[in-house]
């Protein structure tokens, strides 16, 4: 589950490679955010990697003690 605004941009041509797009949402209770990619561009001001978010994971579990 993810505590962030999703992307429902459904013709993002980087939507595959983006976390807001790609996180799974929460059934009860999800933000979606309206995120103004200009037509034909391929770059948001809001495009979150997928890769971030694996580091920003190790991150977190490095701080709180899960280190492998």
């Amino acid at each position: 589950m993810s505590d962030i605004a999703k992307c429902q941009d459904n013709k993002c041509p980087a939507r595959l490679m983006c976390y807001r797009f790609t996180a799974p949402a929460n059934e009860y209770r999800q933000s979606y955010g309206i995120f103004n990619r200009e037509e034909d561009a391929n770059n948001c001001d809001m495009f979150w990697s997928n890769k971030h978010e694996n580091i920003f994971n190790q991150l977190k579990d490095i701080v709180s003690g899960k280190e492998n």
